[in-house]
Formats: structure tokens, sequence, C-alpha cells
């Protein structure tokens, strides 16, 4: 086997150097910065793959962390909610995947259903929308995020007589606005549509959500058929992945056996990642819910601190109720590369999470001040 030359050892310590420089100036993207799963670097050795259902214990591949992907999805069915002996689910490669898988599965058990969900949502869900084919209906939202609820029932009424499809947004992509499956349900109630699905994408903030007062209405006792939360997002992990949980009875009726697995076929990809289930399952083991809440804890606290730090230097800063994300005035491109800012439209963002310190806030806070264009 070839040796790698000293260029290409050269290579390799520079994209290191670079990533490190840039991890300490991430501050627009929703990404956990602090964790080590060093004690993991093991099963790097190991061609491992989850392909199948986690839940079907005869196959006849053995080289997966199926059971270790069964706890994962045990601890955030019991966090979500989700009704004892009737769940499902699996570890995605991302958020992105479980609202395909989501979109899919309300597909299968409601064909000719319409689609609805805010113009906040993130853009994966019209993609997923196109891939599938199916009809749908883009809800207005209000001013800060929020799905619009009336305009959501006038849509409902164009087409009462359909299945209804809702996408909930549990922290939006750009505002961290959370819609309410409450009063979307009421409204459905109140148009007598009888057959529909709410998804709840969770993506940031489900993982977090329950520990919030007041907590946001989307969790399964409330009515949610389906909720994705990502695994690197908030709860950290070099490798992006999500956790999707439905119901296991409408997951049943989809479900096909491959005889070459002599599995279930139940995902949305054939292999899939089997090093991310156990990322997952070593944040429950070493951080859990105790952890998880106690970082939620301060990381709200930076989040005031920095929305308070802003508006001192006399910029208009705002967040909504419990979020992470403080919006400002759109900055400079030369800013906003720097700290990897998010921008839409007039405005710039950043979300604080685990591993984003004071001291990154205070350093950020300084390039603002003196961001000349950003005065302009």
């Amino acid at each position: 086997m070839k040796n790698l030359t000293p260029e290409d050892k050269n290579r390799i310590d520079e994209l290191k150097n670079h990533l490190q420089e840039r991890k300490n100036h991430l501050l627009g993207y929703p990404v956990t910065l602090n964790f080590d799963y060093s004690l993991l670097y093991k099963f790097l050795q190991y061609p491992v793959n989850n392909a199948g259902d986690p839940f079907y214990m005869d196959g006849s591949h053995h080289m997966n962390t199926h059971s270790i992907e069964r706890e994962v999805i045990h601890f955030f069915a019991n966090l979500l909610k989700a009704p004892e002996n009737n769940y499902w689910g699996y570890v995605t490669n991302g958020s992105s995947e479980g609202n395909l898988y989501a979109l899919y599965l309300a597909k299968r058990l409601y064909p000719g259903g319409v689609v609805y969900f805010s113009e906040e949502s993130h853009y994966s869900i019209e993609k997923n929308i196109d891939i599938l084919g199916l009809n749908y209906q883009k809800v207005k939202s209000q001013p800060h995020g929020e799905i619009d609820y009336k305009d959501f029932e006038e849509k409902i009424l164009l087409h009462q007589d359909q299945p209804a499809i809702i996408i909930a947004n549990i922290g939006t992509t750009f505002k961290e606005a959370k819609d309410d499956i409450k009063p979307i349900q009421d409204i459905l109630g109140k148009c007598k549509v009888k057959k529909y699905y709410i998804h709840c994408d969770a993506a940031f903030c489900g993982s977090y959500a329950q520990f919030l007062t007041p907590k946001p209405h989307f969790d399964f006792s409330e009515g949610a058929d389906s909720i994705i939360v990502s695994g690197h997002k908030f709860l950290g992990s070099p490798i992006p992945c999500g956790i999707i949980i439905v119901l296991k009875h409408n997951k049943e009726r989809i479900s096909n056996y491959v005889d070459v697995l002599d599995s279930l076929d139940d995902t949305i990809t054939g292999s899939r990642n089997a090093i991310t289930p156990l990322i997952i399952w070593y944040m429950i083991r070493t951080v859990g819910t105790e952890g998880i809440h106690h970082q939620l804890n301060e990381c709200l606290n930076l989040a005031a601190y920095t929305r308070i730090k802003i508006n001192h230097l006399g910029i208009k800063a705002w967040r909504n109720p419990n979020a992470l994300t403080i919006i400002f005035p759109r900055v400079s491109k030369a800013l906003q590369y720097k700290w990897q800012l998010a921008a839409h439209g007039a405005f710039s963002h950043l979300i604080i999470r685990p591993g984003i310190t004071k001291d990154m806030i205070d350093s950020f806070i300084t390039d603002l001040k003196n961001d000349v264009n950003y005065r302009k």
C-alpha cells in the first residue's frame, strides 16, 4: 500500500488547523461544539452497517449496532411521551431524511392527502414534497415565525374533503419559532377533517423542548404522529444524524420483508450509518436527561446575555420566548463569513448551543461594534 507523502500529511494537518480555527468562529449554525467520542474510535476498524429494521431480531447481517440503536429509540420515545409498546424509529442521516420518512409514511397512509406547511419551514420539506409528488398548501407565517393559524384554517377549508398532512415546526430554521399543535387540531376539528397526520419537525429543539416552561405542545401525548430530532445540533455529533420516532401501528402498515437481508425494509435508505447510533447512545449514557436540562439552562442564560449585549450597541436584537436564536439586522459579508452567521433577507442570526462560550460572544460583540459596513 502506498504511503502518504509529506505533502499529503501536510494537507491533513492544514485541514485540521483550518477546522479548529473555524470551530472557534461558528455562531450561526445549530451544531454543538463540545463533545469527546474518542472512546468510540476503536469501532472505526469494523465495516458496520445498520441496514434493515433495528427492531427485527432475525436478520442475517450481524455487523451492526442495532441493539444500541434500539436503546436510542427507547430513550427518545420516552422523552417525547410516545405510547408504550406503540412506537418505532431509527437513526437517520439527518433531520431532512426524517422529514422525508414522515411524509412518505403519511403518503402511504393517506394517498391523495394535502401537505400543509408554513413558509418558515425547513427547505427540506418542499424538496421532499417534490420528491414524493405530493399536493401541498404553503401557509403564511406570523412576523415572529410561528404559523398563521387563520391562514391555515383558510387553506384547510379549500381542501377539507381531503386528508391533511401537517408539518409543525418546533423551532423554525431562522427564527426558532414553535408551532402549537393544539390550535392546529382545533382547526381540523372545526373544519371536520377526520383524516389527518401531524409530523413535528423538532430538529433543533426536540431534544430539550420538554424542559422549557411553558412546554411547547408537540409530543405524542398531545397528538403528534411522528417527530424528528437532530443528533448533531443540540445533542452533539461529529457526523450528521437524526432520530425519527413514529407510531408503530402506522409503520406496520407499510413494512416490507426483504429476503436478501432476512429483515424488514422500513427505512428510507438501505445501508445505514452504524456509528451514529453509537455516538448518540454514548451521549445518552454520559450526559442523560439531567445533563441536557443543565446545558439548556446554560444556553438560555447565555442567549439572554447575548441579546442584551447587542442591544447595548444600539442594535435592535430579539429572540422568541425561550429561544436560543438571536436575530438582528444583517451584518457585512466580512463579519458574516468570519463568524459563519446565517443570513436571510434583511437579518442575520446566531444560535447559542453547548460549546459556545461567553468569551466567544464577547469577541463577536467587539467585532460587531467595529463593523463599519454594518453601520452604513
